[in-house]
């Protein structure tokens, strides 16, 4: 995973000031890009980087953070 620096300081708000984290794969030579796309997929989902981009979709109020991780142990329990 690559750190890319933010741009100036001056042009950005607030919530874009963040350094952006980049997952990147090579290309292997004459690798499939369907292969090369579902080994970027895997990284991604190893990394949380798409859960972390849907999470932050939209704001979540701090009552609301508390409520979801208070009901995720009972999710995971009621399965067995």
């Amino acid at each position: 995973m690559r750190m890319m620096p933010p741009a100036s300081d001056k042009t950005l708000s607030g919530n874009e000031r963040r350094v952006k984290f980049v997952s990147e794969i090579r290309l292997k030579k004459g690798e499939p890009v369907e292969k090369a796309l579902r080994r970027l997929k895997k990284k991604l989902d190893r990394e949380g980087t798409l859960r972390e981009a849907r999470a932050h979709r939209h704001f979540e109020k701090p009552s609301e953070k508390r409520r979801r991780k208070a009901k995720a142990p009972r999710l995971f329990m009621s399965s067995f």
